[in-house]
Order: structure tokens, then sequence, then C-alpha cells
């Protein structure tokens, strides 16, 4: 039986419908948990991703269920609230509905509010033929691919009798210079010449070599001068080349071209490319502005007003990713302060009280480069190595949902960081075949 939310008047609750549950989404819905109205959470997955820590997925640190637990699980107490398995494929603003799509069967769905935090997809800057070569990280998808690409390729090495060949599979490309960027070149290397030490007879992991490419100057182009030195430092530390103002041209099976004049740049052989270089927003946005009129960027985000609505249209809400508002970032504090800003507005709606425009409050910025070793700015403060990461290892374990995925997540941390391990290798066979790993059918048999 499903619980819904009256009226003091007893009149049928005012029906929002929140599209997506990453950061954006899953604020709005709790921050709705106690308003008299009716909610409908609608995600293409059944699960509430914590982006930030895909990387660890992809490394072997963390499993997929301590960094998406199931939406379902996450909203059980919220009367108010149901959750819907769904891909909004349209929207109707003049009729207030939307056309959702799920397995093959297509139905309708009705609202007063709608919140719009679809989020965003990977960028390939018009090369989308890249992907299948360098997969991004924005999905469990990806990062399960990714860690079958790493994994399987030391595993291909190490009955690789070809020396070039042989250097070619412990080649990591990982292309941006962001925070993603560094996060994965720093724990490829990290798990190279660390965990997997003493795991292989006729290669060394050592051996790996790590590169990072940015067609940019800098690494981690919006923090302080200061960490951005100390990224790079503390990176070469761990062995990873970086090579700014180099720019990607082409990706293939085999390697990645680059812009550089250095032959020895110009091509590079490697099995495993990581794309880390931008993003896009969802193409739901295109979608909306087409129904609504609205503006897009040159991402695709839509231009919503001071209050995250979309002009001439009050009841449709746009926040996180999806939203452009004041150059606003494309990071989780951004979707979920805004994703609280439009549930928190339909409540005073209700209540007859005054609009309010949204104020994003500055929390700061991080990123971690390997174990005991991150940069974090928080207005003025500036951290980096051990207490810069001590700060990052609190904040995330603040952010993750669930009691029972913060111990966990302790757990697999202490594992990896404390310890040599990392608890999470397996490959699928399904994950090997999707990445190119998978043995051929004679090795297979024998």
């Amino acid at each position: 039986m499903t619980h819904l939310a009256t009226t003091p008047e007893g009149t049928a609750p005012h029906r929002v419908v929140i599209v997506g549950c990453g950061f954006g989404g899953l604020f709005a819905a709790r921050a709705l948990r106690r308003a008299p109205v009716q909610v409908t959470v609608i995600d293409r997955t059944n699960h509430h991703l914590f982006q930030p820590l895909l990387y660890q997925l992809a490394t072997g640190i963390l499993s997929s269920g301590e960094i998406a637990p199931p939406i379902r699980d996450v909203l059980r107490k919220q009367r108010n609230t149901r959750v819907l398995l769904g891909d909004v494929v349209r929207i109707d603003a003049d009729r207030r509905s939307l056309a959702v799509r799920t397995l093959g069967s297509r139905w309708e769905l009705g609202y007063d509010s709608l919140i719009v935090a679809a989020g965003a997809a990977q960028s390939y800057f018009g090369h989308d033929e890249f992907a299948a070569a360098a997969p991004g990280m924005k999905t469990l998808d990806d990062a399960l691919e990714i860690r079958a690409r790493i994994f399987g390729a030391f595993e291909l090495a190490e009955r690789e009798p070809d020396p070039a060949q042989r250097s070619r599979l412990m080649t990591f490309v990982v292309i941006g210079g962001g925070p993603t960027g560094v996060e994965m070149a720093g724990q490829i290397a990290e798990l190279s010449r660390r965990a997997l030490r003493h795991n292989f007879r006729s290669i060394d992991p050592g051996d790996a070599r790590v590169v990072l490419i940015d067609g940019g100057d800098r690494l981690l182009a919006s923090f302080p001068e200061s960490l951005q030195r100390r990224t790079a430092q503390d990176l070469k530390r761990l062995g990873v080349e970086i090579h700014l103002g180099v720019r990607v041209t082409d990706v293939d099976a085999d390697g990645v071209h680059t812009s550089s004049a250095d032959p020895a740049l110009a091509r590079i052989p490697a099995a495993v490319k990581v794309w880390a270089a931008g993003v896009q927003a969802s193409p739901l946005g295109r979608s909306l502005a087409e129904a609504t009129g609205a503006a897009v960027d040159r991402a695709g985000r839509i231009q919503v007003r001071d209050d995250c609505t979309v002009p001439g249209h009050p009841e449709i809400f746009v926040v996180g990713d999806l939203m452009a508002l004041d150059q606003l970032p494309g990071v989780a504090e951004v979707a979920m302060q805004s994703g609280m800003h439009a549930a928190r507005t339909i409540t005073r709606r209700l209540r007859g009280k005054a609009h309010k425009p949204f104020r994003y409050r500055d929390l700061g910025s991080m990123a971690t480069i390997s174990r005991f070793r991150a940069v974090a700015t928080f207005g003025p403060l500036r951290l980096s190595g051990f207490p810069g990461w001590l700060a990052w290892l609190l904040v995330h374990l603040a952010f993750l949902t669930g009691f029972k995925n913060r111990i966990a997540t302790i757990a697999s941390w202490t594992i990896a960081f404390i310890g040599h391990g990392r608890p999470e290798r397996a490959i699928t066979a399904h994950q090997a075949l999707r990445s190119g790993t998978a043995p051929t059918e004679g090795a297979r048999r024998s």
C-alpha cells in the first residue's frame, strides 16, 4: 500500500516528481519528507551513486554496494515518497506530464511541481567515437569496465612474451587534469607500485607507466596555485608522468595520438585509457528546453532563474549539473544545496510564503592523490599532504549515505590504506569481454 500525504482540507496532495536521484534529487526528496506533498522519485537506475568515489571502485578499493545503495532503501522511511524505475524521454510542460520508458514499455506520469536533477554525462568534445577505447567515469558500469581493463591489463601482461606488447599493456593514460583525472592517475600509480607487489611472477607491476595528459597549463585549474604545485609534486613522486598543454587528437584500442611535437608523446601505445576531460548535461536538458523555450548553454545546461526555476514555468525546477546559474561549478555541493532549495521553495509556496533566491555557500574543494596525500581548500584555509587527506576522509564519510555503508567503507579503506590489499579485484566474464581483456577460447580451454 502506498502512503500519500494529505492536505488539511483532505484534498489530493500536491504532486512533486523528482527526475534523477543523484545528489540533487536525493537531497530534494529528503527535504520534502515532512511536507504535505506526494513525492515520486524516478531514476533510470535503482541506486543512488556517490560519484566522487567511483575511481575507488575502478581501482579495487571499494565495492559497488558501498557507493551505490538502493534508492528504495535510502528513502524507505519516507511515507510520502515512492520510487519508480524509468527513463524520462519527454517532458510536456503544457500538460504537466512526463513520458517515461521502462523495459520497452512507455507510460505517462503527471506532476504539479517538477524537479529535474538528471545530472551530466561524459563529454568527448564532439568525438564520441573515443568512448569505446577510453570510457569515462560517470556510472557504475563505467567504473566496473575500467576496473576490468586495469586488472585485466596486468593479467595479460603476465603471459605476454613480446616486450613491446607488454609495455603497451602496462601503460595507463588518463586524459584530463581535474580532480577525477588526478585521483585516477594517483590511484593507478599506487596500485601498481604498492598494492600489486609480489602478485605476479613474470612482470613487476611497479614498472607500469602512468601518463596524465591535460590540454591546459595547470592541474586542478580551480584550485589555488600552491595546491596545484603540491599536487604535481606528489604525483611525480608516485611516478606519474604529467604532460600539460597537450591535447588528445585520437584514441584507439592500441593507444592515443596527441598534439605534441615530441615523437615519444605524439603516439603513446597504451592498453588502458581513461577519459576524465569534460562533462555535458544530460540529453533531457535539451528536451526540456524544447518543451519550455528555455535557453541552454554550450554544455546543454538549462539557463534558470535565481530560484532555480525555468523562465515562464515556475513549477519546473532544474538543479545540480543540469542547471546554468551564476557560473556555479558542477560539483556535489551545488547539487545538494540547489536540490534542497527547490524542495523548500515548493513547501514555502504551499504555505503562501514569499519567493527566495538560491544562494550557494561554497564549502570548499578537495582532491585525493594517494593514501595520506590530498589537497583541500576551505575558504582561506589550504590543506595538503596528510592534513588534507584527513579532511578529505572525514568529509566523504560524512556524505556517504547510510550507517552500514560508512562502516563498510571504513573497513575497505583500512585494508587499502593501512594494509597493502585491494579487496575488490574480481572481474566477471561479461566485464572482461566488454573491456577486451578476456582470454582467447583456446586459452580458456587450456
